[in-house]
């Protein structure tokens, strides 16, 4: 079992809707069963699943022995991939949860106060000698701010993917779903496509072939 954990020291990035993208994602190309864990006490990622009227990805709840045995779990009941939302601001339980990633996605917002932040994100993810990628996520319309994005970012690690602001994003997970399967055709699902593209490419280095689903 491989997992995916979404991490940023700060807040209001975007990671629980990228979280629900990605794990639904997974699913359309064939790498399930997959499996969302909310380790954010605002619990926005729990209260997505809940409302969906599908019932995959498969929601794990942390219960006693903490995330090690509910990992431990989710792999004996042949559970292929868990996407792991964390909490913002709390260094210390981003880097427990990152310690226990294939890789660590780190959303960023192309802007000068989101990119002077996520330094101490790159520190914790270091500090646990796990891969990451960057995704430049709620991208405005505006292409330079994305280029010097890009840019800062690429000085540190790969950019896996710009995902655009877009209404559909936001009106999906209300509804309990995403834009793959809400509007299949779109440019959102095109990046989101080409986001798991760059992570599933990374997981196969690491002993798994993700191949689309037939």
């Amino acid at each position: 079992m491989h997992v995916v954990v979404l991490a940023s020291r700060k807040g209001g990035v975007g990671k629980t809707t990228l979280a629900g993208h990605i794990a639904v994602q997974a699913e359309l190309v064939g790498a399930k069963p997959v499996a969302i864990i909310d380790m954010d006490e605002q619990g926005s990622l729990a209260s997505w699943w809940n409302v969906r009227a599908q019932d995959t990805p498969s929601f794990a709840r942390i219960g006693e022995g903490g995330l090690r045995r509910t990992l431990d779990g989710l792999r004996n009941a042949g559970t292929k991939l868990t996407v792991i939302d964390t909490p913002p601001y709390a260094t210390r339980e981003i880097g427990e949860i990152v310690r226990y990633a294939d890789i660590a996605v780190v959303p960023v917002k192309p802007s000068p106060h989101d990119l002077r932040a996520v330094g101490e994100t790159v520190d914790v993810i270091e500090a646990a000698r796990k891969p990451f990628v960057f995704v430049i996520n709620e991208a405005p319309t505006n292409g330079l701010l994305t280029l010097q994005a890009m840019r800062t970012l690429g000085k540190h690690g790969r950019v896996a993917a710009v995902i655009k602001t877009r209404q559909d994003f936001r009106s999906t997970m209300i509804k309990g779903g995403t834009v793959q399967e809400l509007f299949p055709k779109s440019k959102s699902a095109a990046e989101i496509a080409e986001l798991w593209g760059v992570i599933g490419a990374t997981l196969s280095k690491q002993g798994v072939q993700y191949e689309p689903a037939a």
